[in-house]
């Protein structure tokens, strides 16, 4: 695992130098964030780090938050949707229509993340994701740099590309790092409280989220992705940022 872990220090010293106060981790408090945070503490750069508050987050990712904020004595930056857009949303569609059909889901995802994250990406050039090559073949050959982002056109840096869910888990134990308690529950994706499940044994990683959706819907909520369609057996897993 070492390897890793001074690969991974290494593409975030490489962002830092290029980018310095242009670079942005968006964290989404799953597994992934929780080494990410680690190992930008442990290079002491001066990144900040802001989250999506959906509106309907489960209180298990709130506490972390707060736990992280203590920990490494600092403060997340909280991004809210649009309220007059939501209230929009529900005005027109119901208070869950995201269950309802695939539109009125993505509808739901952009108002509530894309479009929030859009607006806290403004003045960046570049961000960290936790995004790594073993969640999906379509990540399979996913480099720790990426310059081709579809939807915000900014640079992305993956340093967990060449990490497995395994290591994640025991680098978290290893250094008791604070972590979202739903891991600790079969959770692999944690997203907002009503899309969200555990898995089980032997099921993709993938499979809590959306679960009710159609086979060949990506489980996506379109933050790294310009649609949501996709041949059967395809599309982006893991950690949403």
């Amino acid at each position: 695992m070492q390897e890793h872990i001074e690969q991974s220090l290494d593409v975030l010293r490489a962002a830092h130098a290029r980018h310095g106060q242009k670079l942005v981790y968006p964290c989404s408090f799953g597994g992934e964030s929780a080494v990410l945070l680690e190992l930008i503490h442990r290079l002491k750069l001066d990144i900040t780090v802001l989250t999506l508050d959906t509106g309907r987050l489960p209180q298990a990712t709130y506490e972390v938050i707060e736990a992280v904020e203590r920990h490494y004595n600092m403060r997340v930056q909280v991004i809210f949707p649009d309220c007059h857009a939501v209230e929009s949303m529900v005005a027109e569609d119901g208070i869950n229509a995201f269950r309802h059909s695939l539109e009125a889901r993505k509808r739901c995802c952009q108002v509530r993340k894309v479009a929030p994250l859009q607006r806290a990406l403004q003045g960046y050039e570049a961000w960290i994701t936790g995004r790594r090559a073993e969640q999906s073949d379509s990540r399979a050959t996913l480099e720790t740099v990426d310059k081709d982002d579809p939807v915000y056109g900014r640079i992305k840096y993956n340093p967990l590309a060449n990490w497995s869910w395994q290591q994640v888990m025991d680098f978290i134990r290893q250094y008791q790092l604070p972590h979202n308690a739903l891991l600790d529950r079969h959770y692999h994706s944690i997203g907002c409280e009503c899309c969200t499940r555990p898995v089980t044994v032997g099921e993709d990683p993938r499979a809590g989220r959306w679960w009710w959706e159609r086979d060949d819907v990506a489980s996506e909520c379109g933050l790294h992705v310009t649609s949501l369609s996709r041949p059967l057996g395809e599309g982006e897993q893991g950690d949403g940022i």
